[in-house]
């Protein structure tokens, strides 16, 4: 296949990297905005890192932008619409990446980049790795940018690429205002959570080395040993040889996690509730609003008359979940007059069970059979006759 500017044809190479770079980018782009809010999550460790918490109260729109941004570039890139400013926009966001996933790694600090969100988690090796090579096509283009021809005349280019962009957008607002098209989180819709949380028989744990900086006594000659070779070796037994600092823990081998891993609820008076709440054989109902401070107000109002007449109705029990203090969240409760039971739980979890402040799920015997964003609450005739006039 062949492009000519000035007679100059495009390699095979730059059709290689186009169709490559383009494809990924607007992958990576769908996988975030179908959930801009865990990726604004992801953005707010960043702004933690870099002291720049000021930007929080953006986090959202930013995410939506960056995610159409990828979208946006990838398939201007791929249909060839205005080759020099696109091959600048990539270039600059893969600069701007790599210095991220480098920075995660080598400093150890956002664990995940959140490059394709939940669906697909990397490490930051892994992604700083794969920048790098993005990098390298993207430069391949940027050098031979004037050789990707359109593959449409300027005017549908254009059209197609203004169409892509309100696209874009509005996939990010609807999944903000609602919930992911598709959830890749443990608490998705069918999840049993107990069972999510379970380590089975036999699976094999992490398995890390040790590592000891040893020094004699006698000599001042210095060694460093894994745990392994310092029990081979017998050195232990020589009393010249001595540790010093601190030994290094190395994972050498992924062991089994389960999905579930820090979940854990709890009363007022820290009593462990996740088995009871979690194993519930009857309907229940988990409103989980991670930040009282942030949640809407109106939607807990409404929540909380629903769940009186549930109650009132049907016996279903309906709890609160939150990551605030016990004092504040009965503050709250008090305020709004509440019917309903609170217990506490890790920021981090209730982030995870649903991409709304407040969310509902709906649970029976420790299974997700629905969840709801507060801008799409059920009606009460709705859940009986779906749920509970059976």
């Amino acid at each position: 296949m062949k492009d000519k500017i000035n007679n100059t044809p495009a390699a095979w190479w730059v059709w290689a990297a186009r169709i490559f770079v383009g494809l990924l980018f607007i992958f990576s782009g769908l996988i975030k905005i179908n959930d801009p809010l865990g990726f604004s999550y992801k953005l707010e460790e960043y702004f933690e890192v870099f002291h720049i918490t000021f930007l929080d109260g953006l986090s959202i729109i930013i995410a939506v932008v960056l995610c159409s941004l990828e979208i946006i570039l990838g398939f201007a890139l791929l249909i060839g619409v205005r080759p020099v400013k696109v091959a600048w926009g990539l270039l600059l966001l893969i600069i701007f990446f790599a210095f991220l996933t480098f920075y995660s790694a080598f400093f150890k600090v956002v664990q995940t980049c959140g490059c394709f969100g939940d669906a697909i988690p990397l490490t930051p090796w892994q992604s700083f790795s794969k920048d790098l090579f993005l990098l390298l096509l993207i430069i391949v283009l940027f050098i031979n940018r004037k050789k990707i021809q359109p593959v449409f005349i300027a005017k549908t280019g254009d059209q197609l690429l203004i169409a892509a962009t309100v696209v874009s957008l509005a996939i990010g607002l609807y999944t903000y205002n609602f919930l992911p098209f598709i959830d890749f989180l443990p608490y998705k819709i069918g999840a049993n959570l107990p069972d999510e949380m379970k380590t089975p028989p036999g699976a094999q744990p992490d398995q890390f080395e040790l590592t000891y900086n040893l020094k004699n006594k006698k000599t001042h000659e210095t060694k460093v040993m894994t745990d392994a070779d310092y029990i081979k070796t017998g050195i232990w037994k020589d009393n010249d040889w001595v540790a010093i600092g601190q030994s290094e823990s190395k994972l050498i081998k992924k062991g089994f996690t389960p999905k579930i891993v820090d979940l854990s609820i709890q009363d007022a008076q820290k009593n462990d509730y996740t088995k009871e709440l979690l194993s519930n054989p009857f309907y229940n109902l988990m409103i989980v609003a991670y930040d009282l401070d942030k949640t809407d107000t109106a939607a807990i109002d409404r929540l909380n008359a629903l769940a009186i007449n549930l109650t009132e109705g049907y016996n279903i029990r309906t709890v609160l979940l939150t990551s605030n203090a016990g004092p504040y969240a009965e503050a709250f409760s008090k305020k709004h007059h509440l019917a309903l039971e609170i217990f506490y739980a890790d920021e981090v979890p209730l982030k995870s069970m649903v991409r709304a402040n407040p969310g509902i799920l709906l649970l029976k015997n420790g299974t997700v059979i629905n969840k709801w964003h507060y801008h799409s609450i059920p009606k009460y005739d709705e859940l009986v006759k779906q749920y509970f006039g059976k």
